[in-house]
């Protein structure tokens, strides 16, 4: 599939080379200065993908990752010059799903980009398989079309609140450590803090709000259900 990538940057050396090593990896890419011109771009062509500078004229990265995860669930990178713990943290929370320093290489970058893809669209089963249904208590989750119904409604939901819960749906009652659900979630090459878990797990009650994720004080979280 050749995935189009809008690479948000006012840096013109960082774009030539940001879109140089995107585009011989086959993406399409586009090349916008300002948040503004990639929200016009979102309401005309969305991207596939967003890789996004905090530091822009105008409206600046952490508003634009805010404004687009109210509506869309589409994967961000963030790249930034912001190197302090406080400065990822708040990417993460506000819905980026990885985060880079600047200067960082290209080859990681592309690397980077490439197992968000696959993270994001897992492959398809065939039409005939029946769908895989975990039902736990009034969570349910279709696995094959990964949809998620709670109290028989169903729930919109991100990437990786979705990665969350299929974990915790799969291992009942099992406590994971804050460690675990880092590497689980999101790769083993994520270096920020393990505050990101807790925002996810936050934002899974807020939408669920009687759901049995329960804290592990000092450790992690777990999903309970009687019913195991």
């Amino acid at each position: 599939m050749n995935y189009h990538i809008g690479v948000v940057e006012d840096d013109t050396n960082i774009q030539n080379i940001v879109s140089a090593y995107l585009k011989k990896e086959g993406f399409t890419i586009s090349i916008l200065g300002s948040a503004e011109e990639a929200w016009q771009l979102w309401e005309t062509q969305p991207p596939d993908m967003w890789v996004l500078d905090i530091m822009l004229p105008g409206m600046d990265g952490y508003d634009f990752c805010k404004k687009i995860r109210n509506v869309s669930d589409v994967p961000i990178i963030i790249i930034s010059a912001k190197d302090e713990e406080i400065d990822k943290i708040l990417g993460i929370e506000l819905g980026g799903d990885d985060y880079l320093t600047k200067p960082f290489s290209p080859r990681e970058l592309v690397a980077r980009v490439k197992r968000l893809f696959k993270r994001s669209n897992p492959p398809t089963q065939s039409a005939d398989q029946e769908s895989e249904k975990i039902r736990i208590d009034n969570l349910v989750i279709q696995k094959n079309d990964r949809r998620l119904f709670w109290e028989s409604e169903e729930v919109e939901i991100t990437t990786k609140e979705y990665e969350m819960l299929l974990l915790f749906a799969e291992n009942v009652n099992r406590a994971f450590s804050r460690e675990e659900l880092l590497v689980k979630i999101w790769g083993d090459d994520y270096f920020g803090s393990d505050r990101a878990v807790d925002d996810l797990v936050k934002r899974i009650r807020k939408k669920m709000s009687d759901i049995q994720l329960e804290t592990v004080w000092g450790y992690g979280y777990r999903l309970r259900s009687e019913e195991e």
